[in-house]
């Protein structure tokens, strides 16, 4: 069986406990000329095509396995004012084996977003630097730029090891950025992340319990959307969100609901059959966006990435149809990122692929195609996290066929959590109805009208609004305004 996050991570805490009695550093102020010329040494000055800005950029590597050769690609933004007295704020995209660097800064939510057609950047008026500091992580290895010199560690990637060197990876980041100790620190994810971030949360959680004061991480709270989070609940959302929105018929709809039992692991040939009714309807239109179109240009966004064995839910994964790349407005932008991120000049304006990598730079990882742990369930780790005190928001774009509306209300449902305030609409600031919240007794559920499984995505400003409020913990407005 496999060993939860937690029980690896006391493995290396006493390590870090007693390192950081060597080099840690009582006060955080002043940064010592070595650190400085470190963070100096990461600094992007400029990348091809980008927009002149007015804020500071830096990406390169953090060692998270000295003896393996393991690292993690960062790129890291301050925010676009007062950077001083502004939350940090760690991104995380999913899949697993998706980057967070070619999704979630580079077509959702950062500040310098692809140009379609051009091999230029833009700047995003709506990145969620202008609410914090900014921080992007390519995890686990086999991901993007981050990688391992010890090959056997693509093979044995999984939950538990994602959340032990994500973690490793923070403890060296603050060491390197010292400046950002002191700050508050939130995370954020969508997708698979509903595994990543609790689990990451957690691991910061228990671990600030025992490690010394220059290890602590000022860890305040999560927020996850449209994410994987209870295999049951997830997988029978799917279905009734696919048959209430005319995407299956009845005839699919009553297969898989007699043939299919999404409470157990294994499936029976007949619900093979009536899944593979329900994926064919994904092959023509984007389950990730129902309302959008499929990039013509090429198949690239439309194909699927390697099948990879052994993730959750473990009845849904082993359909191709699964591991489909996601898709936005422009559903091809995934091909230009591709383009530009393999750019040697790019690569060398960002530090990145400085050991020559053996497989280009994809959104999706090809490299990765076993998991080795996937709990069915992130229920009791949220649990354990409400209790914690932590502060936890749930989102969910309601146009998303692959994490629906459904299956997180589902989810949420199961957990059990006390109504504080129902079903109640919040507004964008052009008086329209931005979606729907319930505040449970320790966790805050919100759904964003007219959005995808890529909310900043398709709507940019509400992603920006919501962003804001959670780190100021403020509820949406209920009214006009």
């Amino acid at each position: 069986m496999a060993s939860s996050p937690t029980s690896y991570l006391l493995l290396v805490i006493s390590f870090f406990t007693f390192a950081s009695m060597v080099v840690g550093r009582s006060d955080p102020s002043p940064i010592s000329r070595d650190i400085l010329t470190q963070q100096e040494a990461d600094r992007v000055i400029s990348l091809p095509g980008q927009p002149a800005v007015n804020f500071k950029q830096y990406s390169g590597y953090v060692t998270v396995n000295e003896s393996h050769g393991r690292a993690l690609f960062y790129w890291f933004f301050e925010a676009t004012s007062k950077p001083e007295k502004k939350p940090l704020l760690l991104w995380l995209n999913g899949g697993p084996g998706c980057s967070s660097i070619g999704y979630g800064e580079a077509e959702e939510l950062g500040p310098l977003l692809m140009q379609k057609g051009t091999p230029e950047l833009r700047f995003n008026k709506y990145s969620w630097n202008k609410a914090a500091n900014l921080l992007f992580l390519e995890s686990p290895v086999g991901v993007g730029f981050s990688y391992t010199n010890t090959s056997k560690d693509i093979d044995e990637l999984g939950d538990s090891m994602t959340a032990k060197d994500s973690y490793i990876f923070l403890v060296n980041w603050f060491r390197r950025f010292p400046q950002y100790k002191s700050h508050e620190f939130y995370i954020a994810g969508e997708s698979y992340a509903g595994h990543y971030v609790p689990q990451l949360s957690e691991a910061i959680f228990d671990a600030n319990k025992i490690v010394s004061k220059e290890d602590y991480i000022n860890f305040k709270g999560f927020m996850i959307g449209n994410s994987l989070l209870d295999d049951d609940t997830d997988q029978t959302g799917m279905i009734d969100y696919a048959w209430d929105h005319a995407v299956i018929s009845d005839g699919v709809y009553h297969d898989v609901k007699q043939n299919c039992d999404f409470s157990v692991e294994q499936t029976t040939p007949a619900c093979d059959n009536a899944l593979n009714e329900y994926f064919a309807v994904y092959d023509i239109i984007d389950m990730y966006s129902l309302y959008t179109p499929t990039c013509v240009l090429n198949t690239t966004s439309t194909k699927t990435y390697r099948k990879i064995e052994g993730i959750a839910p473990k009845s849904f994964s082993k359909f191709s149809q699964w591991h489909r790349r996601p898709a936005g407005y422009d559903p091809c932008v995934s091909d230009y990122s591709e383009v530009y991120f393999n750019r040697k000049d790019v690569q060398n304006a960002l530090h990145a692929n400085v050991t020559k990598i053996k497989y280009p730079w994809t959104p999706c990882s090809d490299a990765i195609s076993n998991w080795t742990d996937a709990p069915s369930s992130m229920l009791p780790v949220v649990r354990k996290l409400i209790n914690g005190g932590l502060r936890i928001w749930v989102f969910s774009g309601d146009t998303d066929g692959r994490i629906p509306v459904t299956s997180t209300r589902y989810t949420l449902k199961k957990l059990g959590l006390n109504i504080k305030q129902d079903w109640t609409p919040w507004y964008t600031n052009h008086q329209q109805v931005g979606g729907w919240t319930i505040v449970y007794d320790g966790l805050t559920y919100v759904t964003v009208r007219g959005a995808g499984h890529e909310v900043p995505t398709f709507v940019p400003q509400k992603a920006l609004q919501l962003i804001e409020h959670f780190l100021a913990n403020q509820t949406l407005p209920s009214k006009p305004f």
